[in-house]
């Protein structure tokens, strides 16, 4: 069964909201932890609490920073200029000890100050003047990457980090009118932000989430103050995700940022459908406390949902039919090595499939045929990357049916060790597929050829 995560946005998302929902929903909180602890980078722990919001009860996802790393841009005061009254200490909410203590931390946008005293649980506000900010740390693209590399995380969660990452950094990058590889921002580069987004790419793994459903963003109004000035909201760089994304947001009459720059990464990275199915069954939910006070609730609920078996008998009890986009282009004047790195990028962005072939065109002029499959949420992201990165001057565009058998993933024991599988079940019978990158680590490891620790996964 495919797990499919629906993201109730109501009150906005942000990174740390979203950790919350998905430890919440069952992600394993102990390899959350392990595997942080793995991350070359230091000045930080975290923190998993139990928190009241409006009188729901929900999880509490939080970064705590050492004094070198601490980011207070973000505070409630700094960002609205608000003198405090109408954010007191505990503003109506009650924090309480979760009976499973880790440390954790939360995105710089919403960022409070924990003091802990026994059982009780005291929140400051720190207010900045100009000149009164921490240095932060600056990282480009590159270095991000590279902390990925050397992360202890499988090969899918890797790749859910860096797409997070990267769809930010072309934000940022529209934003600012510089390259992509010159971006060197702090809200990216600051540590919490690290953790909090990969601790996303961590728990979606762990869940083994396939499809992501988000109806709509809601978004607050007003301004927001930030490192370059006063903002209006939504701020550039969640603007540019969702037009270049083709996310649907919906304006709210609340005064404040809902969406930061790392949720409206996270559902680009991830969405795969905007509309429910009509009937559906709720398996579990989870629900991720923000810190930040608003009208609204502060919260964003994630629900793992199953399509009614009524919606399903439509299809073959092995297969599942959706609908696909492909893309097509002729290119004639574009080299081998430029279509190779384009590949690279239309995969990282979440393309299904993409593949380039020789024609030839008028006059016998000799070219390629580059074709792209994606969802049509992600039409816009594809024709971005191949207008920028080709010479093409023009994409074809049809919409597809398709029917295609239902899978799910498993990691299966060999004698050498554990490989990441893709199973498919048809007529009966259960076909492996192993993971391209899975066992290429083995073989690395073990100095088995391809060939035979592949057939070792195929037999499960």
């Amino acid at each position: 069964m495919r797990n499919k995560l629906y993201l109730e946005c109501t009150s906005g998302i942000s990174g740390d909201m979203t950790v919350a929902a998905l430890l919440d929903l069952g992600a394993d909180q102990k390899k959350l932890v392990r595997t942080l602890k793995s991350l070359p980078v230091k000045g930080f722990d975290i923190k998993i609490s139990r928190v009241m919001k409006s009188g729901i009860d929900a999880c509490d996802f939080d970064v705590l920073l050492d004094h070198d790393h601490e980011n207070h841009d973000h505070d409630m005061k700094y960002l609205y200029g608000h003198d405090g009254d109408s954010y007191s200490q505990d503003h109506g909410e009650h924090h309480y000890q979760h009976s499973h203590e880790a440390h954790e931390h939360p995105h710089s946008h919403e960022h409070h100050v924990q003091e802990t005293h026994g059982n009780s649980h005291t929140y400051t506000e720190t207010m900045h003047s100009h000149h009164g900010h921490h240095h932060h740390e600056h990282r480009g693209l590159n270095e991000i990457m590279e902390i990925i590399d050397h992360a202890d995380m499988t090969d899918r969660a890797k790749s859910y980090g860096k797409r997070i990452f990267k769809i930010l950094a072309e934000a940022e990058a529209k934003a600012h009118n510089v390259p992509v590889d010159q971006v060197h921002f702090h809200e990216v580069g600051a540590v919490d932000s690290i953790v909090d987004i990969l601790s996303v790419a961590i728990c979606m793994d762990d869940l083994d989430v396939e499809e992501v459903i988000v109806p709509r963003l809601c978004e607050g109004s007003g301004t927001i103050r930030c490192q370059h000035g006063i903002l209006p909201v939504p701020v550039p760089a969640v603007s540019n995700i969702v037009s270049a994304h083709q996310l649907k947001l919906h304006i709210t009459s609340v005064q404040g940022e809902l969406i930061t720059p790392t949720g409206a990464a996270i559902v680009a990275a991830f969405l795969t459908s905007e509309k429910l199915p009509e009937d559906f069954t709720v398996e579990k939910i989870g629900i991720g406390a923000g810190k930040r006070q608003y009208e609204c609730p502060g919260i964003l609920r994630a629900m793992l949902i199953r399509e009614s078996e009524e919606e399903a008998s439509g299809n073959d009890a092995c297969t599942e039919i959706d609908t696909i986009i492909k893309l097509e282009s002729n290119i004639d004047d574009c080299t081998g090595e430029t279509l190779g790195y384009v590949m690279e990028l239309l995969y990282e962005a979440g393309a299904r499939e993409a593949n380039y072939m020789p024609v030839f065109m008028k006059k016998n002029r000799p070219a390629w045929l580059l074709t792209v499959l994606c969802k049509k949420e992600q039409v816009s992201a594809m024709e971005q990357i191949i207008f920028r990165e080709t010479t093409t001057i023009g994409i074809r565009r049809q919409e597809m049916e398709r029917t295609i058998l239902k899978r799910e993933k498993r990691t299966v024991t060999t004698p050498l060790g554990n490989v990441e599988v893709k199973v498919c079940i048809f007529d009966g019978q259960e076909y492996y597929y192993p993971e391209y990158e899975s066992v290429k680590k083995l073989c690395e490891k073990t100095g088995i050829s391809y060939k035979e620790v592949y057939h070792m996964a195929v037999r499960g």
